[in-house]
C-alpha cells in the first residue's frame, strides 16, 4: 500500500467515524445554534426595543451585520410585524 492509498483510506475511515459520531446530534447542535444566535439578535436589538443594555455602545457597530436576518428572527421570536419603528422589514 502506498503512502497516498493510506492517507485515502484514513481520510475515509476518519469521515466515517465523524459522520457515526455526530449525525445523531446534528439536530440538536443546530437548535443550540439557532437559540445562541436568537439570544445574540436580542442582545444586539435589546436597547432599540426599550430593554436597558449596558453593552449597547458596543453593539451598535453590529447592527449593519444583523439586518438582513431581522426578518427572521422576529418571525421566530412570535412578533408577527416589526417591533421596531426603523426597521420595516415586513
Amino acid at each position: 500500500m502506498t503512502k497516498k492509498q493510506k492517507e485515502s483510506l484514513l481520510k475515509r475511515i476518519e469521515k466515517g467515524l465523524y459522520e457515526y459520531y455526530v449525525t445523531p446530534y446534528r439536530r440538536s447542535f443546530a437548535r443550540a445554534q439557532r437559540d445562541e444566535d436568537d439570544l445574540f439578535m436580542l442582545l444586539v436589538f435589546a436597547e432599540s426595543m426599550g430593554l436597558p443594555n449596558p453593552a449597547a455602545y458596543y453593539t451598535l457597530e453590529l447592527l449593519p451585520l444583523v439586518y438582513d436576518r431581522f426578518h427572521e428572527w422576529h418571525k421566530r421570536m412570535g412578533m408577527e410585524r416589526s417591533p421596531l419603528d426603523h426597521i420595516g422589514c415586513c
